[in-house]
């Protein structure tokens, strides 16, 4: 190689370090990722597909119900989230210090097809009182988003994809080929009753039922102790119900019915469809990936820690390490 061509290589080095990072997803690894940047001194931009932040930390708003529970919060998304690396855990005890979250609990009853079968106890269970998305919308309090679509890779910005793969290979095709992860559908159907006709309980973890495995007493959860209920579908049941999810509804009933042992219809429901919901388990590897330089991936499929903790301890990575590049 002769000093022109030495030069030319030199200055390709240069303007690839002093490109600006353009973050695609603002959930909670996107977030993460942009307060890593933004830490570390590294200009960034951070779009979001859709107005509204928070990705699979979704809640979604009672509308037209005609009862007093318009505009209460349902979450739809992720159901709680638990704190075990040190880190994550002091930014949750950021979160309770300001009021956003709460410790929840460390018993779940768990079922079959029959009915409750017992409890189970683990770690601590964090839930949101205004919805988990505010647990996003609090971090992302001191960052612009902008709201947009990313079609294609920019010339001029190092891409960080901060969503699940397949939502990620639309953008670079490539991005399947570095991810091991499979992807679980899930629909989660929200049911708001009357009044309470069941025991108290915090959350079923629902084993071998080809419909239903998990339901959450969202009264508890947002601690308003409202007669709400959100089931989530199995993801074999849920793939064959992703072009018109609502039609779930009446099953998500009569198996919260079947499984919990009440006769009662809810008065408003709610179907979401997760059509990229989580991956399945076993089928996650450890570390953000690197792709030709100015192309890379995190999200909770690159962490085995739980979900919310896994995305935003990916995010945390990818920006550290974007930082050291720069």
């Amino acid at each position: 190689m002769n000093k022109f061509e030495s030069l030319i290589s030199l200055l390709n080095v240069i303007q690839h370090l002093a490109k600006p990072v353009l973050i695609a997803g603002a959930g909670i690894t996107g977030v993460s990722c942009a307060i890593a940047l933004r830490d570390a001194g590294v200009s960034f931009r951070i779009v979001n597909k859709g107005f509204r932040i928070g990705g699979r930390m979704a809640s979604h708003s009672v509308r037209d119900s005609g009862t007093q529970f318009d505009g209460r919060v349902f979450d739809t998304g992720a159901s709680y989230f638990t704190a075990s690396d040190p880190d994550f855990a002091s930014v949750v005890s950021e979160l309770e210090l300001a009021g956003i979250v709460q410790p929840w609990t460390d018993t779940f009853h768990f079922a079959d097809s029959e009915g409750i079968a017992g409890v189970t106890m683990g770690p601590m269970r964090y839930r949101a009182e205004l919805g988990i998305r505010s647990v996003v919308e609090y971090l992302a309090r001191d960052l612009v988003i902008e709201e947009g679509e990313i079609a294609e890779v920019p010339a001029n910005e190092r891409l960080a994809l901060c969503m699940p793969t397949p939502q990620a290979a639309r953008i670079f095709p490539r991005a399947s080929e570095l991810s091991t992860a499979v992807w679980e559908p899930v629909i989660s159907v929200s049911l708001l009753f009357d009044q309470v006709y069941w025991s108290a309980f915090d959350g079923i973890f629902v084993n071998q039922d080809a419909q239903v495995t998990w339901i959450a007493n969202d009264g508890a959860r947002r601690g308003d102790q409202a007669p709400a209920l959100v089931v989530h579908m199995s993801s074999v049941l849920s793939a064959g119900h992703l072009v018109n999810a609502v039609e779930v509804i009446p099953i998500a009933i009569a198996a919260a019915k079947r499984i919990m042992g009440f006769d009662a219809d809810p008065v408003w429901t709610h179907a979401h469809r997760w059509t990229f919901a989580k991956p399945l388990e076993g089928t996650t590897s450890g570390e953000p990936n690197f792709i030709l330089g100015d192309v890379s991936r995190a999200g909770d499929e690159f962490s085995d820690r739980p979900r919310v903790e896994a995305g935003w301890l990916s995010g945390r990575d990818l920006g550290r390490a974007l930082a050291d590049l720069a």
